[in-house]
């Protein structure tokens, strides 16, 4: 059987598809979304058959590192509380809390966040919010595998020293673009 392979990319190739993948993942991040929580409802006590209405809100938008909640009210406030502050409803030691008529929270870290109204039977009432902040997918996934040989009867990289440049290539092509984008944005 004969054994293919893909040709080698250049490492003019790597950095170009590297550099795309590193601007494509900063537009991601620079792309942040403010979002207004409950839409036109806003922040307030949902009606009394309605008392997953935040919950479901929260499921059917999707949060990224660097967006906002906007919380909007009136006679009401918005507590970032822990876990089980918000599975109790408990607004007694707040993370971080608002009774102004409006609230912007950044999210700026991925997992949950958990906010809950300051007052107790609003909470106990279905005002309060879960929200999942997605983790960012791995370099890896962005740029994808590196290309290997392939079928049943392709050499081993220890037959030859292919595979001790291929990991320097790869570390030099990844290391440089990167220094160099850093570079740039610290300017």
């Amino acid at each position: 059987m004969k054994t293919t392979s893909l040709p080698p990319l250049s490492v003019l190739n790597y950095m170009m598809i590297l550099s795309t993948a590193i601007m494509a993942a900063a537009a991601v991040s620079a792309a942040a979304f403010e979002f207004k929580v409950g839409d036109e409802m806003g922040w307030q006590l949902p009606k009394p058959n309605n008392s997953e209405f935040y919950n479901y809100w929260a499921s059917i938008n999707r949060f990224q590192i660097g967006d906002s909640l906007s919380f909007e009210y009136n006679n009401d406030s918005v507590v970032m509380v822990e876990k089980w502050d918000y599975y109790h409803c408990n607004s007694s030691d707040p993370i971080l809390s608002f009774d102004n008529g409006k609230g912007v929270i950044k999210l700026d870290r991925a997992g949950a966040f958990y906010f809950i109204s300051g007052f107790p039977d609003h909470c106990k009432n279905g005002q309060r919010l879960l929200v999942q902040v997605l983790s960012p997918p791995p370099l890896q996934d962005l740029i994808g595998p590196s290309p290997e040989p392939y079928g049943d009867d392709a050499p081993s990289p220890s037959s030859n020293n292919a595979g001790v440049s291929v990991q320097i290539i790869n570390l030099a092509v990844i290391i440089f673009p990167m220094a160099a984008v850093v570079g740039l944005l610290l300017f």
